[in-house]
């Protein structure tokens, strides 16, 4: 059966935010580590190391600046899990909350438009990408395994791709058409 859901409720995402439990922020890799291009495996949801990851993922995003989204290949980890989150995102129209997927698969997507994309592993540039307008992806939820699937669109849209671009083996970078005017150093404040 497929849920369709606003939010991903895993208990120990709800222990890890109550100060009883400490999930370890793990270090993001950059371009050009090598997990970095690597296409990652599936693994079992509901395996008790994936669920850490999956905590630690959350964890880790949550304590970045900036940051609403975050791939297991990012932490050197060549699996098959990411989390978002853009609640609160200026430029996001869906928003389904916490998402964090196992073995993600995108099942439909339509329409087109192009955006400057950022990301914590590629840190010193941004880029104008061309991704789909609208999908649904769906994928297990850790811990349960339960199927989860998410409509979304504009922003959130692009979020879900791009991380499921780092579970294929590819940044941004690779998907910015021309490198030489679609590239841009990342702007920083002081």
């Amino acid at each position: 059966m497929v849920q369709r859901v606003k939010a991903v409720p895993v208990s120990s995402y709800e222990a890890s935010q109550s100060g009883t439990y400490r999930t370890g922020i793990r270090s993001v890799l950059a371009r050009p580590h090598p997990v970095l291009s690597l296409r990652a495996v599936e693994v079992d949801p509901c395996d008790p190391a994936i669920v850490a990851l999956a905590d630690a993922l959350v964890a880790t995003m949550r304590v970045s600046p900036a940051c609403c989204g975050l791939a297991a290949p990012q932490v050197g980890e060549s699996v098959r899990v990411f989390c978002m989150d853009l609640t609160g995102h200026k430029k996001a129209r869906s928003c389904a909350g916490l998402v964090v997927m196992v073995n993600p698969r995108i099942v439909d997507v339509s329409g087109s438009v192009t955006m400057r994309e950022g990301c914590m592993s590629v840190p010193n540039l941004t880029g104008n990408v061309t991704r789909p307008r609208e999908l649904v992806v769906e994928g297990a939820a850790p811990g349960t395994g339960a199927i989860v699937r998410v409509f979304a669109d504009e922003m959130e849209a692009r979020c879900l791709l791009h991380e499921i671009d780092h579970l294929d083996g590819f940044v941004f970078v690779d998907r910015v058409e021309n490198q030489r005017t679609d590239l841009f150093a990342r702007k920083t404040f002081a």
